[in-house]
């Protein structure tokens, strides 16, 4: 390398031609084309040609000269056509030497320009060939497409950066949708696609870093404004269940489970009831006694005077009796685990025809069921018990609030809660914690506004149902125990602390009583429920709703000799296998209701509530609201002395639902 020789590097994806001024030990001085002087290390040198330039000429003609050097490489390299060549070379494979690629390019013409042009050609189109700056490797024609494919990728995924990022600029300025015409509608459903993703996962979405440059680009810096977009263009509603689509819950039911259902309902139509080994007690008057937009039955009350004491019916729909185990209806409830209810959508556990029909236990119809018949005296002393299959057919199908006014004229109803009244008391004295709290309900009017409501849980009707299938639960665990078949068994171990005894504690110590309760436990051995006061405890009302009552259905009606019981192993593994569904459940229904009800707060700015406050913070205090029953933070000066208990008036300050905050101040 001596002073004078042209050579060229590679500086940001760009070939520079320049000329040597200095050589000293590795380094060389440079004047490039663009009149600038580098230090640049010789191993960087791409190309060195033996041509030379006289540096006395002067730094501008010396400039100049490299300019139209450049220019010529650049004219010849047009003249080589890259797949021809490749499409010659690739069955070689193997590596092809500058010298010998420049003379398939320019037979018997190998100088320092045409060598140069072959270097700039092959850098540019990397598609046929491994690229070196002293030789070439052809690709196999399957690199040759997926670097095809890699780049129309790329091309398309910078087209979308740039329009996108535009769209949604022109969306947050004009609140209009413009036209997509660089795109297309397929590209524009991309798009779409992209800027929900991102909006939901952030991060954690397979579209975050694209979804990062258009926002850049459109100049965003708080991702919420997304969400603007997506309910202006109509993707989301305001009122949009965001978690159920970042849990991805299912809402509708596949063609396969509903085609099972549709199958199911033909079936059944012409299946004889009457030819099964079951117990008639279609003519025995049944109740049920639900909320007042229930539509899946799955209980019903019996009470007939039987001597001095009562005989008492539970009837549970026969849900096992229709769903096979393992069949494509039950993998579909397993996977469900639990119908979701939730102020503005139901999403059951099993298509509706099923659950609000064939399964119901619906008023006049006659339906398969697992009936408990319980010999009881009137201070609720269990006498006797059998379990059996039955034909049942309920003749009154009452709300909750129909059943409040007819407990002191109704001698059914007025039998019913006197035995639940009894059996709480029974409880109670065996060591059961009740905590009473006021349940909130809300629903959403016909104009998408909610509605709020307090509802008290103790209220007759509602005490009488939760008590008698408590009743019921606990004797299907004992008789399941007691015939040695594993079930899905709840426990419960002591709570923490006990701030009051039976049913008298005030609102303060329930709230704070439940804060101190321990979890309960699932296992497949009965053990004791320190809440319920109760020996043992499973649950099998609700199979309908539930898949672990239907677990529970299904090994009862093992122990009645209707089908065999899952071993015990498979009701570990089912336990196991709910656990993260059943807190999905939980999580989406208590988030729904709290949105609900903060978005009905919003309309009630300035609004003056009373409050509990429940603890001290660093600079403010924990309260409870006590007409919504939800908790927020009250902050005061430091002049401010509450304590536990002290019952405050609090203004409402600011609400957002969306965002979850809901702010107060004392007075």
């Amino acid at each position: 390398m001596e002073n004078g020789n042209i050579v060229e590097y590679i500086d940001h994806q760009k070939i520079i031609c320049a000329v040597v001024l200095e050589v000293k030990n590795s380094r060389l001085r440079l004047l490039t084309e663009n009149n600038r002087e580098i230090n640049l290390s010789a191993s960087r040198i791409a190309h060195q040609s033996n041509s030379r330039l006289d540096s006395l000429m002067g730094r501008d003609r010396l400039v100049d000269t490299l300019r139209e050097k450049a220019r010529q490489r650049e004219k010849l390299t047009r003249q080589i056509n890259i797949k021809e060549l490749w499409e010659v070379l690739n069955t070689e494979q193997e590596w092809i030497d500058l010298e010998t690629m420049t003379d398939l390019c320019f037979p018997n013409q190998q100088d320092g320009d045409h060598e140069s042009a072959v270097v700039r050609a092959f850098f540019k189109n990397r598609f046929y060939f491994k690229f070196r700056t002293d030789a070439f490797f052809p690709h196999t024609e399957a690199q040759v497409e997926r670097l095809f494919a890699q780049t129309k990728e790329e091309e398309h995924r910078n087209l979308l950066i740039k329009t996108g990022g535009k769209w949604i600029k022109e969306i947050l300025e004009s609140g209009w949708e413009p036209s997509m015409s660089d795109i297309g509608e397929t590209g524009q459903t991309e798009l779409i696609e992209i800027i929900k993703s991102y909006y939901l996962f952030q991060k954690d979405s397979p579209y975050a870093a694209l979804a990062k440059a258009m926002i850049n680009i459109a100049g965003i810096e708080d991702p919420d404004a997304l969400f603007e977009i997506l309910v202006a263009i109509g993707v989301l509603s305001r009122d949009e269940n965001l978690d159920v689509l970042k849990m991805d819950v299912p809402v509708e039911f596949s063609p396969e489970v509903l085609q099972n259902a549709q199958q199911l309902m033909q079936i059944s139509e012409s299946d004889d009831l009457f030819k099964a080994d079951r117990r008639d007690l279609t003519t025995l008057s049944m109740i049920t006694i639900d909320g007042q937009s229930t539509l899946d039955f799955d209980d019903a009350l019996s009470i007939e005077k039987y001597g001095q004491n009562y005989r008492l019916g539970v009837h549970i729909a026969d849900v096992a009796y229709y769903i096979d185990k393992y069949s494509v209806l039950d993998q579909e409830a397993l996977a469900r685990g639990s119908s979701i209810y939730m102020p503005d959508l139901k999403i059951p556990m099993f298509p509706s025809i099923l659950a609000e029909d064939l399964c119901s236990l619906k008023e006049s119809m006659v339906r398969p069921a697992i009936s408990l018949m319980i010999h009881i005296t009137p201070s609720a002393d269990v006498l006797e018990y059998e379990f059996f299959p039955s034909l049942i057919r309920v003749s009154r199908q009452l709300s909750y609030f129909e059943a409040n006014l007819l407990t002191e004229t109704d001698p059914e109803i007025a039998s019913l809660y006197h035995l639940a009244q009894e059996f709480q008391k029974c409880r109670m004295d065996q060591g059961a914690l009740q905590i009473n709290l006021p349940e909130i309900n809300i629903w959403i009017a016909e104009d998408g506004s909610p509605v709020v409501t307090r509802t008290n849980r103790e209220s007759p009707g509602r005490m009488l149902v939760a008590e008698l299938m408590i009743l019921a639960n606990w004797l299907m665990a004992r008789f399941l125990d007691k015939q040695g078949i594993p079930t899905v068994f709840r426990t419960q171990p002591a709570p923490k602390e006990r701030l009051f005894k039976g049913m008298e504690g005030s609102l303060f110590q329930n709230w704070m009583q439940r804060k101190l309760l321990s979890r309960f436990i699932l296992n497949t051995k009965a053990d004791h429920h320190s809440g319920l006061g109760l020996n043992a405890y499973t649950t099998g009302t609700s199979p309908i709703r539930k898949y672990l009552d239907l677990v529970t259905q299904r090994q009862l009606r093992a122990a009645l000799g209707l089908e065999t019981p899952y071993p015990e192993e498979v009701v570990s593994t089912i336990i196991q296998n709910l656990q993260q569904p059943m807190s999905q459940v939980a999580r989406l229904q208590f988030r729904r209701n709290r949105y609900w009800l903060l978005r009905y707060l919003e309309g009630q700015i300035g609004r003056k509530e009373e409050a509990i406050v429940l603890q001290k913070r660093r600079n403010a205090y924990q309260i409870l609201l006590t007409e919504f029953m939800i908790e927020c933070v009250l902050p005061v000066s430091g002049s401010v002395n509450l304590k536990p208990e002290d019952l405050v008036q609090v203004t409402i300050q600011h609400v957002n639902a969306r965002k979850d905050i809901i702010s107060v101040y004392l007075g």
